[in-house]
C-alpha cells in the first residue's frame, strides 16, 4: 500500500497530512498552488495505485475523450454523488450508461431545446419583481437589491421542471430548494471524509443525506404518477424515459440528475455571470446594445429565433457567458479511474490509476489563455469552444453534458429577460466575492446585486 508515483513529482505525504484542514477548506488554492509548483503532472501520495492531477491538455483529451473507454467514473467523486442521484447519467459507472443517454438523448435534440425558449422567457417574465427589495436612491432611478443566489435557484429549478418534465415545480419549489441545497452539502463532506464511512452506519451526517434524499423521491414519486395518470406522449425528458420502458426507480435517478445537478450549474452560471457584468461596466453596456438592437429585427430581445440563430445573432453575449464560464466553471472538478493500462504523462499507468481533471485549473493556467485571470469576452469573438481540452465547463468527449445546448440558451435567454431593461451593478463597498467549492463553485455568503430600470429610450446606450 505504499504510494505509486510513478516517478512525477507533487507533494509528500507529511506535507498533504499537515496541510489536510486547508485543502479540503480551499480546494482551488490548493490545486493551482501544486500545479504552479510542480507542473501539469502532479502525483498524490496515496497508498495504492497512483493518484495523478493531469493538467496538459493532450493528457485531458487522452483519458476523457480518446481513450474513454479506458477510464470509467468509479471514483468517489462520483460514487459519492451516486448516493443521492442514483446510477444517473452523469454518476454512472455502468457499462449501460450510453444506452440510457441514447433513451435521453431526444429530449435535448436542437427542436426540442429550440422550443424550451418560450418556457424560459415565461420563468424570467417575474423574477426582479419577485425577488426584488426597493431601496431609495438617485431621483428618478428605480433600483432594487436582489438575493441573485435565491433568484438564480428559483428561476432555473421552474425552468428544468417545466422544460424536462412538463410540471410547473413551484408548488414543492421550497422543498426541492432545501432538499437539493442539504444534498450537495452532504455529498461534499462525505467526499471529503478522511476515513470513507459506509451508508449503512447511522452517522448523522448519512441520516442527514438520507433525509434529503428521501425528500427528492417523493417529489419525482409524485412527478412519475401524475405523468403516468395523465398518459399522452410528451416528447420531453419524462416522457421519453417512460416511453423507454425503465423501471420507476430508473426513471427516478435520472429526473433527481437534472433536478440535482441541471439548476444547480446553470443557477452558478447565471450568478457568475450577473456579478462580472456588474463588476465590467463597459460589457454589460455592449451587451445592452445588442440585445437593443436584435429587437427591431425581431420584435422582442429573443424573437422566435431558433436556438443555434439566437446565439448566432448575439456574439457578445454568447462571448460573455463563455468567459464566465472560462473564469468559473461550474463543475471544478472531475475524476476517472482506469479500467486498463494507459500511457499518460508519457508514463505506462496501471489499471486503478486515478485521474484528477480540474476545469477550474486549465481554464487558468493553459498557455492558450492569455492573461487567464482576466475577463475579457472578447477571447471567444469568432471562435469556437467545442472539443477544447482546454476549455472544460461542459467536460469532453463521449461524457460531455447532454444539457450543454439547453444550459447555453438558458443563460441567454435569462440574461436577455433580466438586463435588456435593466441594468446590474454591485452594492456600494462590495466586492470580489470568494469562492466556495462544492459540487458547484459559488459565490460565498450569497450574493446580492442591484438592478436599476432604464429610462425610456435608454436601453442602447
Amino acid at each position: 500500500m505504499r504510494p505509486t508515483t510513478l516517478g512525477l513529482p507533487g507533494p509528500g505525504a507529511l506535507d498533504m497530512a499537515l496541510r489536510l484542514q486547508s485543502i479540503r477548506a480551499d480546494p482551488l488554492s490548493f490545486l493551482q498552488e501544486v500545479q504552479q509548483r510542480y507542473g501539469d503532472h502532479v502525483a498524490f501520495p496515496a497508498p495504492g495505485p497512483p493518484v495523478l492531477l493531469l493538467n496538459a491538455p493532450e493528457d485531458i483529451r487522452r483519458v476523457l475523450q480518446e481513450h474513454s473507454r479506458s477510464w470509467t467514473k468509479h471514483t468517489v467523486q462520483y460514487q459519492t454523488l451516486a448516493r443521492v442521484t442514483g446510477p444517473g447519467l452523469l454518476a454512472s459507472a455502468q457499462s449501460d450508461w450510453l444506452s440510457r443517454r441514447r433513451i435521453a438523448g431526444p429530449a435535448f435534440h436542437h427542436e426540442r431545446v429550440d422550443a424550451m425558449a418560450a418556457t424560459m422567457r415565461e420563468a424570467a417574465g417575474d423574477l426582479l419583481p419577485t425577488w426584488g427589495r426597493p431601496i431609495s436612491g438617485v431621483a428618478g432611478e428605480r433600483t432594487i437589491e436582489v438575493d441573485v443566489e435565491a433568484m438564480a435557484t428559483d428561476v432555473t429549478l421552474r425552468v428544468v421542471g417545466r422544460a424536462l418534465f412538463g410540471y410547473d415545480l413551484s408548488s414543492v419549489g421550497e422543498r426541492l430548494t432545501r432538499a437539493t441545497a442539504a444534498a450537495a452539502e452532504l455529498i461534499v463532506a462525505l467526499a471529503r471524509a478522511v476515513i470513507p464511512v459506509p451508508a449503512a452506519v447511522p452517522t448523522p451526517l448519512n441520516r442527514r443525506l438520507r433525509a434529503a434524499t428521501q425528500e427528492l423521491d417523493q417529489v419525482c414519486r409524485q412527478l412519475i404518477a401524475d405523468r403516468r395518470r395523465a398518459g399522452g406522449d410528451e416528447p420531453d425528458l419524462l416522457g421519453q424515459l417512460l416511453a423507454a420502458g425503465l423501471t420507476d426507480r430508473a426513471v427516478r435517478d435520472e429526473l433527481v440528475t437534472m433536478v440535482v445537478a441541471g439548476h444547480e450549474t446553470v443557477a452558478t452560471a447565471l450568478m457568475w455571470t450577473l456579478l462580472l457584468l456588474a463588476r465590467h461596466p463597459e460589457a454589460q453596456q455592449r451587451l445592452r446594445r445588442e440585445l437593443a438592437a436584435l429587437r427591431p429585427a425581431h420584435g422582442s430581445a429573443t424573437g422566435g429565433l431558433p436556438a443555434a440563430a439566437l446565439l448566432r445573432a448575439l456574439p457578445w453575449t454568447r462571448a460573455v457567458i463563455d468567459e464566465s464560464l472560462r473564469l468559473y466553471p461550474p463543475a471544478w472538478v472531475m475524476s476517472r479511474r482506469a479500467r486498463s493500462a494507459d500511457l499518460v504523462a508519457g508514463r505506462h499507468v496501471p489499471p486503478g490509476t486515478l485521474a484528477i481533471v480540474s476545469p477550474w485549473l486549465v481554464h487558468r493556467t493553459s498557455p492558450s489563455w492569455e492573461a487567464p485571470e482576466a475577463f475579457r469576452p472578447e477571447r471567444f469573438l469568432g471562435t469556437g469552444t467545442s472539443a477544447r481540452a482546454d476549455y472544460l465547463p461542459f467536460g469532453l468527449g463521449p461524457r460531455l453534458c447532454i444539457g450543454r445546448d439547453m444550459a447555453l440558451l438558458e443563460l441567454v435567454v435569462l440574461l436577455t429577460e433580466l438586463l435588456r431593461e435593466h441594468t446590474v451593478s454591485m452594492r456600494p463597498g462590495s466586492g470580489l466575492p470568494g469562492r466556495d467549492a462544492f459540487i458547484t463553485v459559488r459565490p460565498h455568503g450569497g450574493l446580492r446585486l442591484r438592478f436599476t430600470s432604464a429610462a425610456p429610450g435608454e436601453a442602447a446606450t
